[in-house]
């Protein structure tokens, strides 16, 4: 009976060396660089959706739309002494004149002021629990017989949809990191039975002479697996050297959103990424190669 070890001469009679022999390896590559930066994106926008969440759950924004300046400071006074007595409510900060000012310069240019426009006053809240309709109902029952007209509008009105729209691409991420898996397993399978075809003379040569199809299949699957090991290095290095790259150019921006979409600790899964291709393309090699040689003899 022959045995055939790694590294033996019969395998490599059976299997060429080098990494570089095939095109495996590099689509290996291509898959692992791929799924990174899909899988990458996927944490970062389920963060940013986490945090605007988060974020928006217990804020909500009072509007004084009295044209009489006077009598709207008056209210602004009047609902922040309440609102600031009220136990359900745990911050209120009116906004300043002037900020609302910047802000609508910055839609309507320079010449704003000039339009006359009238100035709502805002007061920005923040509830205890989320704005839910009983919450606001008490809130709009604590505001309105101080200012009749104003209107108290949830964040989650307003930015509830662009959360929902951020899960939608993370779930979209999440569909394609699965569908490289299956890509790169029908790669796995695709190399295996070509390997066999290629080599079913020999393959049946070595039955004759012992060799069991454990040993062959053995042989087979550490091929495969190093080179799904080689390609996986090679593509998730490119794939962090482009989220490296894009990290600090997303940085250099500052946006409070791009902030909250950083992957933080989630860095750390993603070198288990590689590690369960190698490992998943070694068990699809030995499942396939495994049951073909039944079906030889």
């Amino acid at each position: 009976m022959i045995a055939l070890v790694a590294g033996s001469p019969h395998e490599k009679a059976l299997l060429p060396e080098g990494r570089m022999s095939g095109p495996m390896p590099w689509v290996i590559a291509i898959m692992i660089f791929l799924t990174v930066l899909a899988a990458a994106a996927g944490l970062s926008l389920t963060r940013a959706a986490g945090s605007i969440g988060h974020a928006i759950a217990g804020r909500v924004t009072i509007q004084i739309l009295d044209a009489n300046v006077e009598r709207r400071s008056q209210q602004v006074r009047a609902i922040a002494q309440r609102l600031g007595a009220t136990p359900q409510v745990t911050r209120v900060q009116p906004v300043d004149d002037a900020e609302i000012a910047a802000t609508m310069e910055e839609w309507l240019g320079k010449d704003a002021e000039a339009l006359g426009l009238p100035m709502p006053a805002l007061i920005d809240v923040d509830l205890a629990r989320d704005a839910s309709p009983a919450a606001l109902d008490r809130l709009r029952a604590a505001v309105l017989p101080v200012a009749p007209h104003a209107r108290i509008e949830p964040h989650a009105s307003w930015l509830g949809p662009v959360s929902g729209i951020i899960r939608s691409f993370a779930w979209i991420a999440a569909a394609l990191v699965l569908l490289l898996g299956f890509a790169a397993s029908a790669i796995v399978m695709l190399t295996a039975r070509s390997a066999l075809n290629i080599h079913h003379a020999t393959i049946e040569v070595l039955h004759l002479i012992g060799a069991t199809d454990t040993q062959i299949a053995r042989l087979f699957q550490r091929r495969i697996a190093l080179d799904a090991l080689f390609g996986s290095v090679a593509g998730f290095a490119a794939a962090v050297a482009i989220l490296f790259l894009l990290s600090s150019q997303f940085q250099s921006l500052g946006a409070a959103l791009l902030a909250d979409a950083a992957l933080g600790w989630r860095w750390l899964l993603l070198p288990l990424i590689p590690l369960a291709l190698v490992l998943l393309a070694s068990v699809t090699a030995r499942y396939t190669i495994t049951r073909a040689l039944k079906r030889i003899l």
